[in-house]
């Protein structure tokens, strides 16, 4: 069953506020959030947390397993997904369902420094600058809105939804 109810994927590079966007974001339009870091295999943690870079062999299995939970229903949801390159992204392209791409946007130093003050987390800040050389902004024939994430959460969020509005059937909240 093919759905018109888009798939919302948060990205950007590590510290650009994903998983934090994507929860709030995902409460504001009263909608699942899955969080893409729970779809890594352990050795792609250990990887990370040990300063090794992900390569694409790795990330496949992950991108996959996400766009997997994506296309178990039709129902709105949101996930956060660094989706680097537009090849990764190509992978949600195959869902029965459009998919609208929020990539949050950032200046080095800010994103340096919110890796750094984050516990419990496995990504090393020593990554930082291999995922910003490895990504590619999202091309013209993706369906996507760029958000600057140097304001608070609540306005970072409401530009989320002002920028969605043209790609959800109905008018969020």
């Amino acid at each position: 069953m093919v759905s018109t109810t888009p798939a919302i994927v948060v990205m950007g590079v590590s510290g650009c506020g994903k998983s934090t966007i994507g929860s709030a974001l995902a409460e504001r339009l009263g909608c699942p959030f899955l969080e893409g870091d729970d779809f890594h295999s352990s050795e792609n943690k250990v990887k990370m947390g040990d300063g090794i870079p992900l390569n694409d062999h790795d990330r496949k299995g992950w991108i996959m397993a996400i766009r997997d939970a994506l296309e178990r229903d039709s129902n709105p949801v949101i996930v956060s997904c660094s989706a680097l390159k537009q090849k990764y992204r190509y992978f949600f392209s195959e869902l029965r369902r459009p998919v609208v791409y929020i990539h949050l946007t950032g200046d080095r130093s800010l994103l340096e420094k919110r890796i750094e003050n984050r516990s419990g987390h496995f990504f090393d800040s020593k990554l930082l600058d291999s995922q910003i050389e490895t990504l590619e902004l999202p091309s013209d024939d993706e369906l996507a809105v760029s958000i600057e994430i140097s304001d608070t959460i609540e306005n970072i969020v409401n530009s989320c939804v002002h920028g969605l509005k043209a790609y959800l059937p109905t008018s969020p909240r």
